[in-house]
């Protein structure tokens, strides 16, 4: 097995790493994947790392009851695998802007207490990123060679199941208050790939701490044995985003990938993400429109973006843009959705997934704003048929985005695989398919006052990096670069 370190790419270029792995599965939504990280925690051997945004020790880590014994609180769980097992370390780093919030969650701050006073419990605040960024990768290592990698954090008002259904005594707080349904998506990698991925979460450690943790050099088979194994010996891309920092150059392969994907697409493009504000995004997705057999592109996103702050930048940024791109779009090629339950409630979507066609597949840490592109730090993986065709990697990746509709949709999977099939349009299936409950909403274009489309255009709240917070308004604004690209069009058919 080759040394992930010579397949790294040097770290101020938009070169993604790839590397093989030996399984690969998709695990949506965080019901299922607390079940599979209980169970592949279970099995480690040497070292536990957690690399997330946010942590909450109170949170039920699976059920002990479907097989995995120990307490079912996650922090009371990885203590007990700590004390059973003399050689297993864990290693926890997290956002440190976001720790602070967890003074005021009830049994978190005695729990981490608990920790810190383990010798083989290490808990460690990441405060390397810019003024205004974070760190934002969601990563479980277990071992040598097994990995977690997607949106889901170790969190509180994370969890529910596929159903999303009105009624979920079980999607309650820690401290019993209950919150709406949440849609996410994480993976589950084993080899190569998975040794990759703890290389940088090594360097995101030495990076945060200035400790350098040496590898682990063995471990046994982590694979929950309740996951299915989707993808058997496949090539992984590895694509991150890191923002300049005075001891390490800016890398944006995660910007870098989502151009390249857009930009390859043949049929369609499928999308699920918490926000749509990215300029070079939107950059990208005007050009494909524009040509007269491009790609139907199709996003699911939640109703309003999540939190206090975040509607006023990325709600009010995604109308001015979905409405810039609708007047290209003289095909009707493309469509926002949101998903809602059987009663209409919105279901949130914080999942982060590109599909394109039925041979690109995508899950990470980033989202379709400026933030993910530039300023925190990101990390994703895509399957890519162009890059090493193996078994039926076609067939399951199109599984994979007729599953997601037909959760959506209320409706088997079968209904959605055979209406894509009858109406060769992916866009036209949807609409045939949307109906009454449990189903998809298409978008519709708020009303704007002026401050909010002065806030939108000028990115003063989703900056594309450290070096825009600062900029002068006149060098800023989602139409900067699609007014050149206007004028370029223009200058090509005068």
């Amino acid at each position: 097995m080759a040394d992930p370190n010579q397949k790294k790419c040097p770290p101020n270029t938009d070169s993604a790493l790839i590397a093989m792995a030996d399984y690969v599965s998709v695990i949506i939504d965080a019901d299922d994947y607390f079940r599979h990280a209980r169970a592949a925690m279970a099995n480690a051997r040497k070292r536990i790392m957690l690399i997330g945004w946010d942590f909450d020790a109170r949170i039920a880590l699976g059920d002990p009851a479907e097989g995995v014994n120990g307490p079912r609180l996650v922090g009371e769980f990885i203590y007990a695998l700590v004390e059973k097992n003399p050689e297993l370390e864990v290693y926890l780093l997290r956002w440190d802007f976001g720790a602070i919030t967890s003074i005021f969650r009830g049994i978190t701050p005695l729990t981490i207490l608990k920790w810190m006073r383990h010798p083989r419990i290490h808990t460690k605040l990441d405060g390397h990123h810019p003024a205004g960024g974070s760190h934002h990768q969601k990563m479980i290592i277990i071992d040598k060679a097994f990995a977690f990698c997607g949106g889901i954090d170790v969190t509180s008002a994370r969890w529910d199941t596929r159903a999303h259904d009105d009624d979920m005594p079980a999607r309650k707080l820690p401290n019993g208050t209950a919150y709406p349904p949440w849609h996410d998506a994480s993976t589950a990698l084993q080899g190569e790939a998975a040794e990759t991925l703890a290389q940088l979460a090594l360097e995101r450690w030495k990076w945060a701490t200035g400790e350098k943790l040496p590898k682990v050099k063995d471990g046994g088979d982590c694979w929950p044995e309740a996951l299915e194994k989707q993808f058997n010996n496949v090539a992984v891309t590895i694509a991150t985003t890191l923002p300049e920092m005075p001891d390490r150059p800016a890398h944006h392969g995660i910007e870098a990938l989502y151009l390249d994907q857009i930009a390859r697409a043949k049929s369609t493009i499928y999308i699920e993400s918490q926000y749509f504000c990215s300029r070079k995004i939107a950059e990208a997705m005007l050009k494909r429109l524009e040509e007269k057999n491009g790609p139907e592109i199709v996003i699911i996103n939640p109703f309003t973006a999540d939190g206090w702050l975040e509607p006023i930048a990325m709600d009010t940024a995604r109308a001015r843009i979905f409405r810039a791109l609708k007047i290209h779009d003289h095909q009707d090629r493309l469509r926002i959705y949101h998903p809602v339950t059987k009663s209409g409630a919105p279901i949130y979507v914080h999942a982060k997934i590109l599909i394109a066609d039925d041979t690109v597949l995508r899950i990470g840490s980033s989202n379709l704003n400026n933030r993910s592109m530039r300023l925190d730090s990101e990390c994703d993986i895509a399957i890519d048929v162009r890059t090493k065709r193996r078994g039926k990697v076609n067939t399951t990746i199109a599984d994979i985005r007729n599953d997601l509709l037909a959760e959506h949709l209320g409706v088997e999977i079968s209904k959605i695989t055979a209406t894509i099939a009858e109406k060769k349009s992916l866009i036209v299936a949807i609409e045939a398919m949307r109906g009454k409950g449990k189903t998809l909403v298409p978008y519709e274009i708020p009303n704007l006052n002026e401050v909010e489309k002065w806030l939108a255009d000028n990115e003063i709240l989703d900056p594309e990096g450290p070096q825009e917070a600062f900029e002068v308004l006149e060098k800023r604004g989602l139409f900067r670069s699609m007014s050149k690209w206007r004028l370029w069009r223009k200058s090509r058919h005068a």
